[in-house]
Protein backbone atom coordinates (compact mmCIF):
# COMPACT_ATOMS: atom_id res chain seq x y z
CA UNK A 1 0.00 0.00 0.00
CA UNK A 2 1.27 3.19 -1.15
CA UNK A 3 2.48 5.39 1.71
CA UNK A 4 0.59 9.24 2.14
CA UNK A 5 2.40 12.10 4.29
CA UNK A 6 0.12 14.20 6.51
CA UNK A 7 1.08 17.42 8.36
CA UNK A 8 -0.44 20.22 9.86
CA UNK A 9 -0.49 22.97 8.04
CA UNK A 10 2.88 24.81 7.79
CA UNK A 11 4.34 22.47 9.64
CA UNK A 12 7.97 21.24 8.58
CA UNK A 13 7.28 17.54 9.99
CA UNK A 14 4.61 14.96 8.99
CA UNK A 15 3.68 11.69 9.51
CA UNK A 16 3.49 8.88 7.16
CA UNK A 17 0.40 7.01 7.21
CA UNK A 18 -2.46 5.34 4.73
CA UNK A 19 -5.70 7.51 3.39
CA UNK A 20 -7.83 5.49 5.18
CA UNK A 21 -6.33 6.45 8.59
CA UNK A 22 -6.11 10.41 6.94
CA UNK A 23 -9.93 9.88 7.10
CA UNK A 24 -10.43 8.16 10.02
CA UNK A 25 -8.27 11.38 11.59
CA UNK A 26 -10.26 13.97 10.11
CA UNK A 27 -13.72 12.65 11.83
CA UNK A 28 -11.97 11.91 15.00
CA UNK A 29 -10.85 15.65 14.66
CA UNK A 30 -6.84 14.61 14.62
CA UNK A 31 -6.47 16.56 11.68
CA UNK A 32 -8.41 19.37 10.35
CA UNK A 33 -9.33 20.09 7.04
CA UNK A 34 -6.72 22.55 6.22
CA UNK A 35 -4.23 20.03 7.17
CA UNK A 36 -1.76 19.42 3.98
CA UNK A 37 -1.04 16.12 2.55
CA UNK A 38 1.14 14.31 -0.28
CA UNK A 39 0.34 11.58 -1.66
CA UNK A 40 2.47 8.78 -3.32
CA UNK A 41 2.52 10.42 -6.89
CA UNK A 42 1.87 13.91 -5.41
CA UNK A 43 5.38 16.40 -5.81
CA UNK A 44 3.38 19.34 -3.72
CA UNK A 45 1.41 19.85 -0.47
CA UNK A 46 -1.84 20.52 -0.87
CA UNK A 47 -4.50 21.27 1.81
CA UNK A 48 -6.93 17.91 2.68
CA UNK A 49 -9.77 20.03 1.49
CA UNK A 50 -8.41 20.55 -1.92
CA UNK A 51 -6.62 17.58 -2.90
CA UNK A 52 -8.86 15.40 -5.42
CA UNK A 53 -9.03 12.32 -3.50
CA UNK A 54 -9.90 13.99 -0.24
CA UNK A 55 -12.12 17.20 -1.19
CA UNK A 56 -15.16 14.92 -0.84
CA UNK A 57 -14.89 13.39 2.07
CA UNK A 58 -13.73 16.58 3.70
CA UNK A 59 -16.69 18.46 2.40
CA UNK A 60 -18.77 15.78 4.43
CA UNK A 61 -16.80 15.94 7.56
CA UNK A 62 -18.39 18.31 10.36
CA UNK A 63 -15.75 20.72 11.57
CA UNK A 64 -15.32 20.43 15.14
CA UNK A 65 -17.38 23.03 17.73
CA UNK A 66 -15.46 26.67 18.10
CA UNK A 67 -14.24 26.49 21.65
CA UNK A 68 -15.97 29.67 23.75
CA UNK A 69 -13.64 31.76 24.96
CA UNK A 70 -14.75 34.34 27.70
CA UNK A 71 -14.80 37.65 26.10
CA UNK A 72 -12.77 39.86 29.56
CA UNK A 73 -13.79 42.86 28.02
CA UNK A 74 -17.47 42.28 28.49
CA UNK A 75 -19.48 45.08 30.29
CA UNK A 76 -22.09 43.97 32.57
CA UNK A 77 -25.07 46.50 31.87
CA UNK A 78 -27.24 45.53 34.05
CA UNK A 79 -24.84 46.70 36.84
CA UNK A 80 -24.49 50.25 34.48
CA UNK A 81 -28.17 50.52 34.69
CA UNK A 82 -28.76 49.97 37.97
CA UNK A 83 -26.51 52.73 38.42
CA UNK A 84 -27.93 55.05 35.91
CA UNK A 85 -31.11 54.59 37.87
CA UNK A 86 -29.91 55.27 41.09
CA UNK A 87 -28.48 58.70 39.78
CA UNK A 88 -31.86 59.74 38.21
CA UNK A 89 -33.23 58.70 41.57
CA UNK A 90 -31.12 61.10 43.43
CA UNK A 91 -31.42 64.06 40.71
CA UNK A 92 -35.03 64.14 41.12
CA UNK A 93 -35.11 63.64 44.82
CA UNK A 94 -32.61 66.74 44.91
CA UNK A 95 -34.94 68.86 42.52
CA UNK A 96 -37.74 68.45 44.68
CA UNK A 97 -36.02 69.28 47.76
CA UNK A 98 -34.89 72.34 46.48
CA UNK A 99 -38.25 73.07 45.05
CA UNK A 100 -39.67 72.55 48.68
CA UNK A 101 -36.88 74.38 49.99
CA UNK A 102 -37.57 77.74 48.34
CA UNK A 103 -41.11 77.48 48.95
CA UNK A 104 -40.28 76.96 53.01
CA UNK A 105 -37.97 79.67 52.38
CA UNK A 106 -40.30 82.64 51.36
CA UNK A 107 -40.17 85.67 53.27
CA UNK A 108 -42.91 86.51 55.40
CA UNK A 109 -43.72 89.25 58.05
CA UNK A 110 -44.95 88.24 61.48
CA UNK A 111 -45.24 89.71 65.02
CA UNK A 112 -42.32 88.16 66.17
CA UNK A 113 -40.47 89.94 63.50
CA UNK A 114 -42.53 93.55 63.72
CA UNK A 115 -39.42 94.85 66.11
CA UNK A 116 -36.79 94.49 63.15
CA UNK A 117 -39.49 96.10 60.45
CA UNK A 118 -37.29 98.97 58.73
CA UNK A 119 -39.95 101.85 58.53
CA UNK A 120 -40.00 103.86 55.09
CA UNK A 121 -41.85 107.15 53.92
CA UNK A 122 -43.56 107.62 50.47
CA UNK A 123 -40.76 109.60 49.61
CA UNK A 124 -37.89 107.39 49.93
CA UNK A 125 -39.97 104.33 48.28
CA UNK A 126 -40.67 106.82 45.39
CA UNK A 127 -37.14 107.63 45.42
CA UNK A 128 -35.12 104.00 45.77
CA UNK A 129 -38.05 101.94 45.35
CA UNK A 130 -39.91 100.08 42.61
CA UNK A 131 -43.60 98.93 44.21
CA UNK A 132 -45.13 95.40 43.01
CA UNK A 133 -48.87 95.15 44.75
CA UNK A 134 -49.91 90.85 44.42
CA UNK A 135 -53.81 90.64 44.92
CA UNK A 136 -56.17 88.17 45.10
CA UNK A 137 -59.15 88.75 42.19
CA UNK A 138 -61.96 86.15 41.37
CA UNK A 139 -59.72 83.30 42.78
CA UNK A 140 -56.75 84.32 40.80
CA UNK A 141 -53.60 86.83 41.68
CA UNK A 142 -53.07 90.21 40.07
CA UNK A 143 -49.98 91.71 39.60
CA UNK A 144 -49.59 95.75 39.61
CA UNK A 145 -46.31 97.62 38.78
CA UNK A 146 -46.30 100.75 39.93
CA UNK A 147 -50.62 100.55 39.82
CA UNK A 148 -50.16 99.15 35.96
CA UNK A 149 -51.45 95.69 35.76
CA UNK A 150 -48.91 93.48 34.40
CA UNK A 151 -49.19 89.66 33.76
CA UNK A 152 -46.42 87.44 35.46
CA UNK A 153 -45.13 86.44 32.42
CA UNK A 154 -43.88 89.73 31.53
CA UNK A 155 -42.90 90.54 35.17
CA UNK A 156 -39.19 90.38 34.68
CA UNK A 157 -39.27 92.41 31.65
CA UNK A 158 -41.76 95.33 32.80
CA UNK A 159 -38.95 95.23 36.01
CA UNK A 160 -35.74 95.87 34.06
CA UNK A 161 -37.49 98.38 32.11
CA UNK A 162 -38.05 100.20 35.33
CA UNK A 163 -34.72 99.59 36.66
CA UNK A 164 -33.40 101.51 33.50
CA UNK A 165 -35.70 104.04 33.22
CA UNK A 166 -35.54 104.98 37.18
CA UNK A 167 -32.19 103.43 38.02
CA UNK A 168 -34.02 101.99 41.31
CA UNK A 169 -33.05 98.56 42.67
CA UNK A 170 -34.99 97.80 45.53
CA UNK A 171 -37.97 96.10 45.17
CA UNK A 172 -40.95 97.27 47.72
CA UNK A 173 -43.25 93.88 47.93
CA UNK A 174 -46.94 94.10 48.90
CA UNK A 175 -48.95 91.20 49.10
CA UNK A 176 -52.08 89.69 50.30
CA UNK A 177 -52.17 86.92 53.01
CA UNK A 178 -53.52 84.68 50.70
CA UNK A 179 -51.56 85.25 47.88
CA UNK A 180 -50.05 81.76 46.96
CA UNK A 181 -46.47 81.42 47.84
CA UNK A 182 -45.43 80.60 44.55
CA UNK A 183 -46.90 83.37 43.23
CA UNK A 184 -44.80 85.18 45.84
CA UNK A 185 -41.70 83.34 44.91
CA UNK A 186 -42.12 83.67 41.11
CA UNK A 187 -42.23 87.97 41.77
CA UNK A 188 -38.72 87.51 43.83
CA UNK A 189 -36.97 85.93 41.46
CA UNK A 190 -38.07 87.61 38.92
CA UNK A 191 -36.84 91.09 40.37
CA UNK A 192 -33.55 89.23 40.77
CA UNK A 193 -33.63 88.27 37.06
CA UNK A 194 -34.25 91.90 36.46
CA UNK A 195 -30.67 93.07 38.36
CA UNK A 196 -32.96 94.11 41.36
CA UNK A 197 -30.22 94.44 44.35
CA UNK A 198 -33.05 94.13 47.17
CA UNK A 199 -36.53 93.01 48.06
CA UNK A 200 -38.32 94.35 50.89
CA UNK A 201 -42.15 93.81 52.19
CA UNK A 202 -45.04 95.58 53.14
CA UNK A 203 -45.60 94.65 56.98
CA UNK A 204 -49.38 94.01 57.43
CA UNK A 205 -49.88 97.10 59.82
CA UNK A 206 -48.65 99.11 57.16
CA UNK A 207 -50.67 97.42 54.22
CA UNK A 208 -53.72 98.86 56.48
CA UNK A 209 -52.68 102.32 56.67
Amino acid sequence: MSAWKVRHEGSPQHVETTLEKIKHGLVEGTWATTDEVRGPDDRDWVAIENHPALEEFAAEVEPPPMKHHDDETHLDMNALIDVCLVLLVFFMLTTTVAAMQKRLEAPSVDDQSKNKIRVVTKSQVEQSMILVKARMENGEPVIHVEDKQVAEIDLERELRKYVQKTGRTILLLDHDGDVPTDTVVQIIDKAKGAGMDRVSLVAPEQRKQ
